[in-house]
């Protein structure tokens, strides 16, 4: 038997309840790239050099058509993605709903002094500024830089590495894509909060 695709989508009719609400920054970000932190202290802080004093953090959100492995309340594993429209939908109604301030860490508490100043939805690969960070990220990505005033976590979190990316906090539809016609989903995975 095939693991389970889930395509998580958004709900045009739902404004209220669907979308993304939070971007954590987590030591695993499922999404499986980890943003670069630019700060004064020219050491090397996750995966670039840093010789900026911004104290930006700089790296994809989503990334469309990305398997992420879920595990659902039994340990069944199945995977979930989503599509470069769903992408680009969610990160404009991330913005539209004045989420740019919500931020956790690990996804397990609220975390002030954080916000969103860049967004954007890589268009081409090759001549985007992803690239001349040296991210490697596909068409359809959407790239975040968050701006870190809140010092604790800078020096706890990020100059120890301890977190090395982010991870959305979001209400999604699915739409569920069986691998082959034998795979049977005992019980649906729930339209519940998805921790990407």
């Amino acid at each position: 038997m095939k693991t389970p695709i889930i395509e998580l989508t958004i709900d045009d009719e739902d404004v209220e309840e669907n979308g993304i609400f939070a971007i954590s920054i987590v030591d695993f970000p499922a999404i499986e790239k980890n943003f670069i932190a630019l700060s004064k202290e020219k050491k090397q802080v996750s995966m670039a050099a840093v010789d900026d004093d911004q104290h930006l953090l700089i790296g994809a959100a989503l990334i469309p058509n990305k398997m992420i492995l879920r595990l659902d309340e039994d340990d069944a594993p199945y995977y979930i993605h989503f599509s470069k429209d769903t992408i680009k939908r969610a990160a404009y109604r991330f913005l539209k709903n004045n989420m740019t301030h919500n931020h956790t860490l690990q996804h397990d508490e609220q975390i002030k002094g954080l916000y969103v100043v860049e967004s954007w939805i890589v268009s081409d690969p090759a001549n985007d500024k992803s690239a001349s960070l040296g991210l490697e990220v596909p068409k359809g990505t959407w790239m975040v830089a968050i701006k870190v005033d809140n010092e604790d976590i800078w020096n706890k979190q990020i100059k120890t590495g301890e977190v090395k990316g982010f991870s959305i906090e979001a209400y999604f539809d699915e739409k569920l894509r069986a691998i082959n016609k034998d795979v049977l989903i005992s019980k649906a995975v729930q339209a519940a909060k998805e921790i990407i």
